[in-house]
């Protein structure tokens, strides 16, 4: 797939850059050769790949005890808050 200035200046707005009249020709390059480069590891066959979760064989990611560590400290961060009740914080309602 290959971009036209007018791809980048839309991905642009989308991303709120702002880029310069040299620095478009340069995007649409760059941009356009990654692009390329997706649609090749596409065409790859993967079919007989297995999934896996992690890349060597018999390795599990080590999970950390899932227990408390620090003090209940709620109190003192929601004294900065300008509106609390119970326990929350209020805000001021934005949909109708």
């Amino acid at each position: 797939m290959s971009l036209n200035r007018r791809d980048i200046e839309n991905i642009a707005h989308l991303a709120r850059l702002a880029l310069s009249e040299a620095e478009i020709p340069l995007y649409v390059e760059g941009l356009s050769r990654i692009l390329a480069l997706v649609a090749e590891l596409d065409a790859a066959d993967t079919s007989q790949v297995e999934p896996m979760a992690h890349p060597l064989p018999g390795q599990r990611a080590r999970l950390r005890p899932d227990i408390v560590t620090g003090a209940d400290e709620r109190a003192l961060l929601q004294r900065n808050a300008p509106q609390v009740e119970a326990g929350l914080y209020l805000v001021p309602r934005v949909i109708e």
